[in-house]
C-alpha cells in the first residue's frame, strides 16, 4: 500500500490538461459510437459489483444471527 501512495505522490494525480488529453485519445481510440456502449458496460458492472457486496453483507449479517451462542 505504501508502494502505491509513493508513487502517486512522486507522479502526482492527473489535472485537468491531463485529463482532456486523456480523454481525446481514448476518443481516437475507441471512436464516438464505441464510448457509450463501453460506459454502459462499465456501469452495469458496478452495479452487479454494489448488489454482490450487498447481498455478501446480508447473508454475513443473517449468520451472525443465526449463529448459535457459546
Amino acid at each position: 500500500m505504501n508502494l502505491i501512495l509513493n508513487i502517486v505522490g512522486l507522479l502526482g494525480l492527473p489535472g485537468g490538461g491531463e485529463w482532456i488529453i486523456i480523454a481525446l485519445v481514448i476518443l481516437i481510440l475507441f471512436g464516438g459510437r464505441k464510448i457509450p456502449e463501453l460506459m454502459k458496460g462499465l456501469g452495469s458492472g458496478i452495479k452487479e459489483f454494489k448488489k454482490a457486496t450487498k447481498d455478501d453483507q446480508i447473508k454475513s449479517e443473517d449468520n451472525k444471527i443465526n449463529e448459535p451462542k457459546k
